[in-house]
């Protein structure tokens, strides 16, 4: 389990590919400081479990199945990463409850610029449109955000300097590809609902 507030901006020094997997090192200091094999480490949201810890790097596989859900299929060498270390138990909760299992991508569209904070533009894929309302949680490239508008295509976050300076998002191009990840309590409120809506309908 995560919070979204990204802990260090990591560098990917090794990809490796691997029949239906890939196997990646990131170097990444602070995360690795009390990190051991089978320790999760969110890697631009993505939920990852450490194999191995030499030097300040950490190396990690990922399955099938991530590299075609995230935006990590196209991560390569040199590439700067947000990196989270797993929560403790009685630590703030300083974003949302962030799980690490990405629900799919989006694409920057437009970044507008004020003079003290930066509003971004992401696409978004229609089945996850339901999830995302305004002022709600979100979480993009592992930071947890806040809604500022959403339409069944696209929403907006307000990006803070903090924000913008420590983590990948002050990076992001249009056209470039992030990680998505819609609340989770969403998600289990709908199917709790189901049952309860069919049962409407059929009356």
């Amino acid at each position: 389990m995560f919070t979204g507030i990204v802990e260090e901006l990591g560098e990917v020094v090794a990809v490796a590919d691997l029949p239906d997997a890939a196997r990646v090192t990131i170097a990444g200091p602070l995360v690795t400081s009390d990190a051991k094999h089978g320790d999760s480490i969110a890697v631009n949201g993505v939920c990852l479990t450490v194999v191995e810890v030499e030097g300040g790097a950490f190396t990690a596989d990922v399955m099938r199945e991530t590299l075609t859900r995230s935006s990590l299929a196209k991560v390569a060498e040199g590439d700067k990463v947000n990196l989270e270390r797993a929560a403790a138990v009685g630590q703030r909760l300083g974003g949302h409850i962030v799980q690490g299992h990405v629900d799919g991508t989006g694409a920057v569209l437009a970044r507008e610029k004020a003079e003290h904070w930066e509003v971004v533009h992401i696409g978004l894929p229609p089945r996850l449109s339901r999830y995302v309302v305004e002022k709600g949680s979100i979480t993009v490239d592992g930071v947890s955000l806040t809604v500022v508008d959403v339409s069944e295509t696209e929403f907006s976050v307000s990006l803070i300097p903090t924000t913008l300076e420590l983590t990948t998002l002050g990076r992001r191009s249009p056209g470039d590809t992030v990680n998505l990840e819609v609340d989770v309590v969403a998600k289990y409120v709908e199917r709790l609902a189901q049952p309860h809506l069919r049962a409407e309908e059929t009356r």
